[in-house]
């Protein structure tokens, strides 16, 4: 007899039949959770397009460098394209201070102990800035490779960053993220001399998880690769832009 409930079952039969049960309720429980996400991702969505405001969902691995790509990026654009940024972190708002000195609207969203942005943060993130004021919204998510992955947060395309201080199999630990992406950058290409990162190994991996993603190496540092960059955001930006005039 199970000693547990007196079910009258074995202790064997008892623990598979409760381990399968248990494995479906999550599964059940992580099913609802995404959908209720994807319904407010889609007003979120809804809204930013009323404004035609340009969206991107920024992720990475921690210290892949995409604070200075978005410091680098405002600073350069800015004086053409109207930009806020929603800053995701556990802890701290060190990143937002960063993104505040270039002048330009930035809002943290502390997560605690949440891996991730949601649908529901971003949506509150919004009511923070004057939407008809603005071209591009760019989102700094959680410094992770795994949950981002699967959370739609309105944005119009995934862009996941990668440094060559990482390894180049990245791609293939977390096939999720980078077939969610449309764009990968791979950054601080100016280290490459000095570390065993293949690159072309990285490429190929890349291709192989998701062949239809673009992929533009570049280093914050040299500048190198950062004008083809710059020019893919402006074209997204004021094709988004027309659509909704």
């Amino acid at each position: 007899m199970c000693i547990d409930c007196g079910c009258g079952s074995s202790p064997h039969s008892h623990s598979h039949e409760h381990h399968h049960e248990s494995e479906s309720r999550t599964i059940r429980i992580e099913e609802d959770l995404l959908a209720k996400n994807n319904r407010l991702a889609e007003g979120n969505r809804q809204r930013l397009a009323q404004q035609g405001i340009f969206t991107l969902n920024l992720v990475s691995s921690p210290g892949s460098g995409k604070t200075t790509l978005l410091e680098r990026t405002l600073q350069q654009l800015k004086s053409e394209l109207r930009f806020a940024v929603l800053e995701g972190d556990q802890q701290t708002s060190n990143d937002a201070d960063r993104i505040a000195a270039t002048g330009v609207p930035v809002h943290q969203i502390n997560t605690g102990t949440g891996c991730h942005l949601d649908a529901h943060m971003v949506g509150h993130g919004l009511d923070h800035f004057h939407l008809n004021q603005l071209d591009i919204l760019m989102i700094e998510n959680v410094g992770n490779l795994v949950c981002p992955a699967p959370f739609d947060l309105g944005e119009d395309h995934k862009v996941v960053v990668l440094s060559v201080t990482e390894g180049e199999d990245k791609p293939l630990k977390y096939p999720h993220m980078f077939r969610a992406a449309t764009l990968m950058l791979i950054n601080k290409t100016d280290l490459l001399p000095y570390l065993p990162f293949d690159l072309q190994r990285c490429l190929s991996y890349a291709r192989q998880i998701n062949p239809d993603m673009r992929i533009i190496e570049l280093s914050c540092l040299t500048g190198e690769g950062l004008d083809e960059w710059f020019a893919w955001l402006t074209q997204q930006a004021n094709q988004k832009r027309l659509k909704a005039t």
